[in-house]
This record gives C-alpha cells, structure tokens and sequence, in this order.
C-alpha cells in the first residue's frame, strides 16, 4: 500500500472589480489619489500578454480575505467542515501584513480551532511549492488532510506609470483539499504522482519588488520581460518533462497541462515544447491576467467547472516565479 495526496475538493474567489484592458488607456481610477492614464492600449496588451481583463481586489479587501472565500469553495466542494481540516498551506507574495502569516489569518476566519497553518512564498512559483509541501505533509503522516491555497492582491504592488508590467496583473484565490487516500505505487494511483522543485538566485534581478526590511518600504514590482520570458519556457518544459520521467510518463499519457498563467505565448510555447495541442492546456490568463501564486488554483477550479478536468484526468502543472524559482507537479485528479 502506498499513501497518496488526492485531490477532494477545489475552489476558487475572484473580486467583483473587472478591469478591461481598454481602462488602462482611457484612466484608471480608483486604485491611487490620481486618476492614470498609459499609453496603452487594448490590442498593444493583447498582442503581447493574451490579457483581456483582470479582477481587482476593493478597498480593504485583504490576501487573507480572498483566500478565505476559496477555502470555503474549496471545503462546500469536498463536502467538509473547517475542522476537518489538518493544515493550511497558503502560497502568497502578497500577505496582508510581514506577520503573522496569511494562513493563520484564513485559520481564523474558517473557525478552524485545530491544526497549524503557514505560508510559502515563490512568488508564482508558490502553489507548486505549497503542493510539493502539502504531499510531504501526507505523505509522512504529519496530516490527513491539507487545505493547499493561492492568494494574491498584486494590485497593491504595482507601479502604475510602467505600462510593462502593472497591465499583466491581477488579483485572486484558489484552493484546493488533499486528503490521504491509497494506492499501489504506480502512475494509475489518484494523487500527486510526483514533483519537481528547483530554483536558482543567480537570475533575481530579472523578477523582483524592490522593497523590504532592506529599505523600509512595501516597494514595486520590476521585471525585465524579456530575460524572465527567455528563461520561462525552456525551464517550465524542463520541470514538466522530469516530474513526468518520475513516474514514468509522456505526454501522450497527459490529459490536461494546467500552466501558471503569466503569458499567453509562454503558454503556448510550453505546451509546443510538450508537443501538447492547445486543446490540452487550460487556459485562463485572458480573464485573470497574472494572479501569481493564485493562477494555477484558479485554474484547476475554473477547469473543474468548465467540465474539462475530470475524475481520473492526468494533470500536469507547473510554474516559474522570483527567484528564480520553478517547478511542476503530476496529478490524477
């Protein structure tokens, strides 16, 4: 008998404000004192994201705050109480204070009285390491079941004068539960089937918020899109390919590949990479713009809903972020 960390419930928030793309252009309000206009436009962020509109968390709405309504999707889902619930492990950049962590904040707001919670931080690499820690969690019997959260309010780390990176943005939460269930030890079993870390901090410039202990500030994203797109898809097809010969798969045998939606053309030449159709990849980038640590969660839910992801579906997913941080995990949903 072998454990596995299957997936038995999913779900997802996003906010009520849609930003589209041609707000940008014609003066965002709301967000700064100041009402901002870029030299945008709908098609110049099309042409190069695949971004049509985005979710914007309101005015004193928190990370914790979005988190909390996808774990309750997440627990309606799978048919469980707060309290059912071993742990939370919370994927953010974005946590609403330095400390305490996000996690315990969620913790709370569930009325979960029981358990431990915490957060991890790879930026939008940080649900694949969540799921990669949550399995551990599983898999040596420190849990039972693990509330696996993305929550991010990147809207409130934007620079809104660089039209290159505060357009890609946006703001959201998803979860999902995974519970110890087994299996035989091979690729048919439901779960994660395998995992694949990996980070290098030679390459930190290229993706970063230039604040933190180190200056006293909250900071801004800054991110040069050209070298973080270079390194994107030769890794994230590398991370893919290695958590697959773990178990001893290829893509023929994948039935969805659910990707961190940073960019549409990072998508696809991924998944060309994968020699995978478009067919296969759950795409949802258009909608959400970049939720970071939340975009893979979201994903899942929203392909869950959708009807393409089903019981039995060999899932592969995977991410890259600051750091550089990157990875991917195999799943049977």
């Amino acid at each position: 008998m072998t454990v596995r960390a299957t997936v038995v419930g999913v779900g997802h928030y996003l906010p009520e404000r849609i930003v589209e793309n041609a707000v940008f252009a014609q003066g965002l309000t709301g967000i700064t004192e100041d009402t901002i206009q870029l030299d945008t436009s709908d098609e110049w962020i099309r042409s190069r994201s695949g971004i049509e509109r985005r979710h914007f968390a309101a005015p004193g709405q928190t990370t914790s705050d979005l988190a909390t309504r996808a774990a309750r999707a997440a627990l309606d889902d799978a048919g469980l109480a707060a309290d059912d619930v071993d742990a939370i492990v919370l994927a953010t950049s974005t946590a609403d204070l330095t400390f305490p962590s996000a996690a315990t904040m969620v913790q709370a707001q569930l009325g979960m009285t029981r358990g431990f919670a915490f957060d991890v931080q790879a930026v939008c690499a940080g649900f694949i390491y969540a799921l990669a820690n949550a399995n551990a969690l599983i898999l040596s019997g420190q849990a039972k079941r693990v509330m696996v959260i993305g929550a991010e309010t990147f809207s409130r780390i934007m620079d809104w004068t660089d039209r290159g990176t505060c357009v890609l943005f946006g703001d959201g939460a998803g979860a999902l539960i995974l519970e110890a269930s087994e299996g035989d030890g091979t690729n048919a079993d439901r779960g994660i089937l395998s995992t694949d870390l990996n980070s290098d901090g030679r390459f930190r410039d290229i993706l970063y918020v230039d604040g933190g202990s180190s200056t006293g500030t909250t900071g801004y994203l800054r991110m040069e899109g050209k070298e973080v797109f270079r390194h994107a898809v030769e890794k994230l097809a590398a991370t893919a390919t290695t958590a697959m010969e773990k178990v001893g798969m290829t893509p023929d045998q994948i039935d969805w590949v659910v990707p961190h939606q940073a960019n549409i053309r990072i998508i696809t030449g991924t998944a060309r990479k994968l020699g995978l159709p478009m067919e296969q990849v759950v795409t949802t980038v258009q909608d959400h713009g970049n939720t970071s640590a939340a975009s893979i969660p979201l994903a899942l839910s929203v392909g869950k809903e959708r009807g393409q992801i089903k019981r039995g579906d060999v899932v592969v997913t995977e991410a890259i972020g600051g750091g550089l941080a990157w990875g991917a995990v195999v799943l049977r949903w």
